[in-house]
């Protein structure tokens, strides 16, 4: 089954659905159809086309501040599954500053790392170690949810996932 972007009344990408779920939307004039995959959806008597972006008819209020819960995927997959530390392939995740110390557990603080790595650390400060990180750990941008749930981006969402991360910058 394929999987629709969902657009809020003002072109915010919103979600992901099924491709089933789209169509139950655009059957009950809940959305309408933005762009199409050109495959036909039939019934006895009813024939569409299949759903690639849907944009809902009525707007959706959404907390000005979506921020994404912290989970061992998101950070590897923001990190490129790499060690913050060496470059090596990530098996772990380590607090920067370490939870003893007081690390919190925010996306700021987490980094993928190696095991190596991961021990040689410990719970020191990085201050404490010759180690350094690679990049400055920040929270995803909002389009990595959407390549997230689908592993990569359908060319018709692109336009719509780019206009709503330049406007988020």
């Amino acid at each position: 089954m394929t999987r629709v972007l969902v657009l809020n009344a003002t072109f915010e990408p919103l979600s992901v659905v099924s491709s089933r779920r789209a169509i139950c939307l655009v059957l009950a004039e809940k959305a309408e159809m933005v762009v199409g995959t050109g495959r036909a959806v039939r019934s006895e008597k009813l024939s569409l086309d299949e759903p690639s972006v849907v944009r809902l008819s009525r707007f959706v209020q959404v907390p000005y501040n979506r921020r994404r819960s912290l989970n061992r995927r998101a950070v590897f997959a923001r990190d490129n599954n790499r060690c913050q530390y060496c470059g090596a392939t990530a098996e772990s995740l380590d607090h920067v500053i370490p939870s003893s110390r007081g690390g919190s557990n925010t996306w700021e603080n987490v980094v993928a790392a190696c095991r190596p790595c991961n021990t040689r650390k410990r719970d020191r400060m990085l201050s404490e170690t010759s180690m350094r990180l690679r990049t400055v750990p920040r929270a995803p941008h909002p389009s990595t949810w959407f390549r997230l749930a689908v592993g990569s981006l359908p060319e018709p969402w692109e336009q719509f996932i780019a206009t709503n991360s330049e406007l988020a910058s």
